[in-house]
């Protein structure tokens, strides 16, 4: 078993009107050994001011963390077979919307990885699929999640 740690911090203003709902989201997000990122509620959520658009937000990091530990299985399982994989780019996409139960989730995402491949195979066309499916049946986070993820490598 492991444990990983995460501390969310956020102070009110003084200025700000708490009761009133005009208060900012701003807030830090701290991992395990120290790295910090700046986080907000989703402006589509809470409008701006109260809301920082170039912050990370909840949401994304949902996304975010779906297609890092999709692209950390896959370029293990790529190495382990021997394919060398040069750039992995993944503009991944997640759906907010209504579930069946009529509450807010998010309801979809879907990976779009873009694999370059070097060495040997850099003039190949590789079907990479296996690898892809594997790697989102080893991938926790997948495997933690009711959200449909969808996999739609694009061809490089």
């Amino acid at each position: 078993m492991s444990r990983y740690f995460a501390t969310i911090r956020w102070q009110l203003d003084q200025h700000d009107n708490f009761t009133e709902q005009k208060y900012s989201r701003a807030h830090q997000w701290q991992f395990g050994d120290g790295a910090e990122i700046p986080a907000s509620a989703s402006p589509n959520i809470v409008p701006q001011p109260y809301s920082v658009p170039e912050y990370a937000d909840p949401e994304e990091a949902f996304v975010a963390s779906l297609s890092s530990c999709h692209m950390l299985f896959f370029l293990h399982l790529a190495a382990k077979a021997g394919i060398v994989v040069k750039s992995y780019v993944d503009e991944a996409v997640g759906v907010l919307s209504e579930d069946t139960s009529g509450r807010k989730a998010m309801t979809q995402v879907c990976l779009r990885p873009k694999v370059t491949l070097a060495g040997q195979h850099a003039n190949e066309q590789i079907d990479l699929d296996p690898l892809h499916h594997e790697a989102h049946a080893l991938c926790f986070i997948a495997n933690s999640v009711k959200t449909e993820v969808l996999i739609q490598p694009l061809l490089s």
